[in-house]
């Protein structure tokens, strides 16, 4: 049926070893159908009770994904599969924000909590993310709108590879951000705001491949419950996007 979407051979091999084994052997629900028809929930927008029947009861769907969120397997899944190529030696540091739906207003803890601030557009959240030099993201973190960029970064450059090179804009162009890539062995080239009496040295040469991260949003965003946000927690939305990153550039 066109639009489905269906794990191929290659894709499922490699995220086949990586789940979770049922306690005492026994079997679960086909895997592969459940994964590839949450899936298609992700791509399509729709609701979940509307995931075609093919993939089996819609309570299943939204059960595993939800559970499996909980239990950070969504995540760890992500995170196993992009530590497979080993560390980079250029990294990309970015962020984008994501419009509320009004249905994801009303999460336990207020926005506060569940990553939703307000902005200019209305209640939004902003997705941090650092990829390697090609572009294919190895972390997130999720905000409010309201974060600053520089501020939410201390999350996302601990454990840094040495003599990594690291490209910001200038969102991140803090004494605290050099500071801490300075400190882990890696290098920053993140171009100076004016205001700046003393600038650091940029190149700008190296800097023109820092826009791989931005496509890197842009192909995650063709996933409408990512482009869009649906999910009231913020661990149901940060667990869509860990799979859609994975589907895409890891398997």
């Amino acid at each position: 049926m066109a639009g489905e979407f269906w794990l191929n051979e290659r894709q499922w091999k490699r995220l086949q070893r990586l789940l979770p084994r049922k306690s005492r052997g026994i079997p679960r629900v086909d895997d592969r159908r459940v994964i590839s028809g949450i899936v298609h929930v992700m791509k399509s927008g729709g609701r979940w009770v509307d995931a075609p029947a093919i993939y089996g009861p819609r309570k299943t769907l939204y059960n595993r994904f939800v559970r499996w969120g909980a239990a950070g397997i969504w995540q760890k899944l992500f995170q196993e599969l992009a530590a497979a190529g080993g560390p980079p030696a250029e990294l990309l540091l970015d962020s984008t924000h994501v419009k509320a739906h009004r249905c994801a207003a009303g999460g336990k803890g207020g926005g506060k909590n569940q990553a939703i601030g307000i902005s200019r557009g209305g209640p939004t959240t902003k997705i941090h993310a650092l990829t390697d030099g090609l572009g294919r993201p190895v972390a997130f973190s999720f905000t409010g709108a309201q974060a600053a960029d520089c501020r939410a970064a201390e999350v996302l450059l601990q454990d840094l590879p040495r003599k990594a090179l690291v490209m910001a804009d200038r969102a991140y162009d803090t004494n605290a951000v050099r500071q801490q890539i300075e400190t882990q062995g890696a290098v920053p080239n993140i171009p100076p705001r004016s205001t700046r009496i003393w600038k650091s040295c940029f190149s700008p040469v190296l800097y023109r491949g820092r826009n791989a991260i931005e496509r890197m949003f842009c192909r995650l965003k063709d996933y409408r419950r990512i482009a869009t946000r649906y999910d009231k927690l913020a661990t149901n939305f940060a667990s869509a996007v860990y799979l859609a990153a994975a589907v895409s550039y890891w398997l």
